[in-house]
């Protein structure tokens, strides 16, 4: 396991991050520590002037230009060249857009959200699949399919997109030995690990996490709070709601649609994911309804877990995102939804005045006969902070999966365009554990069922716990 101060890989080029929000100055010490950087390696290119002063700081230089479609090109040429990596941690820049320049350039790439250019996500003028993750990650694979190899670009891989797929494939293994499943190897394709997956019954599958960080302060009216970007939550909570759709599935959402188009691995819901909630689990929080927000690895999980036969669909895992923020996020969206979903102007994402708490987060696997097994990260405030200067829980967790994620790519440079999916796991959590807290995996007996009020006569399958109209929030 990789030590505070060890290197994880060199980086002989330069080093441009492009944003400096919670996430970029969560990283930027750890960059420093981990990479064999120095500070005048690296450049910082945000909107303005970086008033948190940690650039300044730590001596790296700040470039404060606002990026966009008629601009970028020339503003990153003379910053990105062969050998070089490019960290984008930005909201309305277009990742593709990126991705395309680095190539061109030789340089490395890494972001943790597929990005559009800005508006796309709230364009009335846009159909709901055309505002998807489905749709954004179908148009970066079709820009893929004749460039298997070139300078890597890693997409989505922060903690989740990202550290999540890690965890998943570190999870069926276990669930494996504790069952003694028959694994003759290590899986090696995306049809093994289907394979696998198909082999323990999992039939569910969700990114489950409890955010409970609360700060001294606490959320005022007229106030967004977050413990990250609350720009780039609402962006993906105001999209529709996305999930991967199991083979196990037997009742058809009546708001739901697919995209015609891809992979169909997933469909989406006539709805943002900050409006539909869900039933999930995670160990020390228990029950909770979280937010089907969509995020990239509903879709790239379900994809790469899918096992086909004479080219027809015969096994994949229902797979989305199941998440309960921190509770002054959870007021602030109630707030934001009664003002018909147009964001507060006054934004506050909390890092420094957190008094307590933790983040929870980690993968739910379902359908096991052992049981409901949750597999991931329990990081407290406190550890955190000691870990790590600049960070909360919630964004040291992000900061994690981009160490496995550029620890990857700088080992395996000319790897084209991939996704978390497609790395080493063993590579990204030999990166990230150090930086995890307690990563713990417990089974519980849970099911969307158990404990159902008699109460309210809803809408639901007893002959099958695993299906989705279960798990959804009438």
């Amino acid at each position: 396991m990789t030590k505070k101060n060890e290197a994880l890989a060199r980086l002989d080029g330069k080093l441009t991050m492009i944003g400096f929000g919670s996430i970029g100055q969560a990283l930027l010490p750890l960059l420093l520590r981990h990479f064999g950087l120095k500070a005048a390696d690296i450049r910082i290119v945000k909107p303005g002037e970086d008033r948190s002063g940690l650039a300044k700081q730590l001596g790296v230089e700040v470039i404060p230009v606002r990026l966009e479609e008629g601009n970028f090109a020339a503003v990153l040429e003379p910053l990105v060249d062969k050998g070089d990596f490019l960290v984008n941690l930005s909201v309305d820049v277009s990742s593709l857009a990126l991705i395309k320049l680095c190539r061109e350039r030789g340089a490395l790439y890494l972001d943790t959200c597929n990005e559009p250019w800005g508006g796309r996500y709230d364009d009335p003028a846009l159909p709901p699949s055309r505002r998807s993750n489905y749709s954004l990650r179908e148009e970066v694979l079709a820009w893929r399919l004749d460039k298997r190899s070139g300078p890597t670009a890693v997409i989505t891989q922060g903690a989740n997109p990202g550290l999540v797929s890690a965890l998943l494939k570190q999870a069926l293994l276990n669930i494996a030995a504790d069952t003694h499943a028959e694994l003759e190897a290590m899986p090696s394709s995306y049809e093994d690990w289907a394979a696998l997956a198909q082999q323990l019954g999992i039939k569910v599958v969700h990114i489950a996490e409890r955010d409970t960080q609360v700060a001294k302060e606490r959320k005022q009216r007229g106030e967004f709070v977050n413990t990250w970007s609350v720009q780039g939550f609402a962006d993906e909570g105001l999209q529709p709601a996305e999930l991967g759709w199991g083979t196990h599935e037997r009742h058809w959402p009546a708001d739901a649609a697919r995209h015609g188009f891809g992979s169909d691995a997933a469909i989406y819901l006539k709805r943002p994911g900050i409006g539909t909630r869900v039933r999930s689990w995670t160990p020390l929080e228990g029950p909770y309804h979280g937010f089907l927000v969509t995020h990239a690895e509903s879709i790239s999980i379900a994809d790469h877990l899918t096992l086909r036969k004479d080219g027809q669909v015969v096994y994949r895992p229902t797979v989305h995102y199941a998440y309960h923020p921190c509770d002054d996020a959870v007021l602030s969206l109630h707030e934001m939804a009664g003002k018909n979903w147009q964001l507060q102007h006054r934004q506050r994402i909390v890092r420094d005045e957190i008094a307590e708490g933790m983040d929870e987060l980690g993968v739910l696997l379902m359908g096991n006969p052992k049981g409901a097994y949750w597999y991931g990260s329990r990081l407290t405030i406190e550890q955190a902070r000691e870990l790590a200067p600049a960070n909360s829980a919630t964004s040291l967790q992000v900061v994690a999966g981009i160490l496995g994620g550029m620890s990857w790519a700088l080992r395996h440079p000319d790897a084209g365009l991939v996704e978390p999916d497609d790395l080493d796991h063993r590579v990204v959590l030999e990166a990230a554990m150090p930086y995890l807290g307690e990563v713990a995996g417990v089974y519980g007996d849970w099911t969307p069922l158990k404990e159902r009020s008699p109460l309210f006569d809803e809408e639901k399958d007893e002959d099958d716990p695993w299906q989705f109209i279960n798990f959804r929030v009438a």
